[in-house]
């Protein structure tokens, strides 16, 4: 089993310089924070609204400059802000993409995915049927099945947020991220444990499923039973950040959804900054005290998507 490594993550920062957008990362100083130095990387900026562009650029381009990637082209099915990212990752290199969605899909998606040029199919009612109609349709044509479990390459490319934030926080001790199935976990990880960073990793009470795990001492079946499960509600974690949460510097934390819920609410409240309630996971764990930095520990939070209606932030 090939492992994901720091070397990987540089290799694909390389690759998709100047594809995606730098992370912003700006200082806070509200109340909940206080004693603590927390800078907020606001990588809820990229394209398509998520962290997801990272790893879906660097799966395009090393199969495109590889010379690999099938005439079928990509096909994704996630449930979540990954079917966007790579739909327009193949869009700015002229690749097909075939994009099964729950027959539910939320309409606004379903038009975005089309208006990036998808192949949109609505494949049955919850994720494991259009996962498994994607996987169908990559072994009939011969497209490559993006998200696949033993990819690197996604979680590389996400991995790349974690040098950008240490240029823009000198003496970085820690970065707190969510989890969900792992990819941008074991990404950062890899580059954070390089450089003598420690990574905590926030995830719901109801979606906990590196927190559970570590505690069974392997990868296990959990419920996807939270206000951020539809970003955070893998139903197991890879094996990939698993290995990396026992290996590296890792602090795994869990919070409840009504702190997730009051962490975006103070986002919007001292920021203005309106995200998903994923995003609030690791913010979370900082106003809950699941996690508490010393006095002068530099800590930077990553705040990794904003696809969400934040009609309910209104004053």
């Amino acid at each position: 089993m090939r492992t994901l490594t720091s070397d990987m993550v540089a290799a694909a920062a390389a690759r998709i310089d100047g594809v995606v957008r730098p992370v912003t990362v700006v200082p806070s100083d509200a109340p909940a924070f206080a004693g603590a130095r927390v800078f907020l990387a606001l990588e809820f900026l990229q394209y398509m609204g998520s962290f997801k562009a990272r790893g879906a650029a660097n799966f395009t381009e090393a199969l495109v400059e590889a010379g690999t990637m099938p005439a079928a082209g990509v096909a994704v099915a996630t449930g979540g802000n990954a079917d966007l990212a790579y739909a327009w990752a193949a869009a700015r290199r002229g690749v097909p993409v075939t994009v099964f969605v729950a027959d539910d899909a939320a309409p606004a998606k379903v038009a975005r995915l089309r208006e990036l040029g998808a192949d949109v199919r609505p494949s049955g009612g919850g994720l494991a049927d259009v996962q498994s109609a994607a996987r169908r349709f990559a072994e009939h044509t011969g497209a490559v099945e993006a998200h696949a479990p033993d990819d690197l390459l996604a979680p590389a490319g996400a991995g790349t947020l974690l040098a950008e934030i240490a240029a823009a926080v000198p003496g970085l001790d820690t970065v707190v991220v969510a989890v969900g199935a792992g990819g941008m976990f074991s990404g950062v990880t890899a580059a954070a444990h390089a450089r003598g960073v420690r990574v905590v990793a926030a995830e719901p009470v109801g979606c906990q499923a590196l927190f559970a795990a570590l505690a069974a001492g392997g990868v296990v079946d959990v419920p996807a039973d939270s206000v951020a499960a539809d970003s955070l509600g893998a139903p197991r974690v890879s094996a990939e950040a698993l290995a990396w949460a026992r290996h590296a510097d890792v602090r795994s934390v869990v919070v409840p959804d009504e702190a997730i819920v009051h962490a975006r609410r103070h986002l919007w409240d001292h920021h203005r900054i309106a995200v998903e309630h994923g995003s609030s996971a690791p913010v979370a764990a900082l106003t809950t005290g699941a996690y508490v930095p010393a006095p002068d520990e530099r800590v930077a939070v990553v705040l990794c998507g904003a696809n969400t209606d934040p009609g309910d932030l209104a004053d």
